[in-house]
């Protein structure tokens, strides 16, 4: 990382709420910025945060869940528990392996309410590569809804724009009542990320 980088960060004003509020990701704001325009998460709610590393969505769906509700983080890296919450399970795998969603499904031991995703393939710096493996990995959130989400169960992916990305909406489309596409505020602006909200998902089971 470049100094100038770190210099760029310390100035964003999200890092610095994030810091002061105690939140482990600036990207913490997404998805309060999300829910609160879209009431995807609410108390009560199961939700399984995809790519969840370092914990900045699992964090603020915890605090949406409350006590009665469960959040299960799945990421190639270890996430540090929360010591506030007993509701917290953390999965450290490849989402887009057949394995991890088997042990998502013993977690869940049935299915959740919501599924959201803010995961970013490793960047390898060329840009078309990285726009199709981001495709990639919000085909594979939108694969392992067909196993657990539940019906009329709702769905946060991120995206970056480019090729595969009309397809990827249109499929989106066909198992979801509602879709929206929308940037949040919390969002850099010279970034081509993309959020896609799906709500009242249409089938249940495989």
């Amino acid at each position: 990382m470049s100094q100038n980088w770190n210099q760029e960060r310390k100035k964003d004003e999200y890092y610095k709420k994030a810091k002061k509020q105690e939140y482990r990701s600036r990207a913490s704001f997404k998805l309060l910025q999300l829910n609160r325009k879209f009431k995807i998460i609410k108390n009560g709610d199961s939700v399984v945060d995809l790519g969840a590393a370092p914990g900045g969505w699992s964090q603020i769906a915890l605090e949406l869940v409350g006590e009665d509700g469960l959040v299960v983080a799945v990421d190639l890296n270890r996430i540090k528990p929360f010591p506030d919450y007993d509701n917290f399970w953390s999965i450290k795998g490849d989402f887009t392996q057949e394995e991890t969603l088997n042990e998502i499904e013993r977690t869940l031991q049935g299915k959740t309410q919501v599924i959201i995703s803010d995961a970013a393939p490793k960047l390898s710096g060329i840009k078309d590569l990285d726009q199709l493996r981001s495709i990639d990995l919000a085909r594979c959130a939108l694969k392992i809804s067909d196993h657990i989400l539940k019906y009329k169960g709702n769905l946060i992916i991120k995206v970056f724009q480019g090729e595969g990305y009309p397809e990827l909406l249109k499929d989106i489309k066909k198992k979801f009542q509602t879709v929206k596409t929308t940037k949040p505020p919390s969002s850099k602006k010279k970034s081509g990320e993309m959020y896609i909200v799906g709500r009242g998902f249409r089938k249940e089971g495989r």
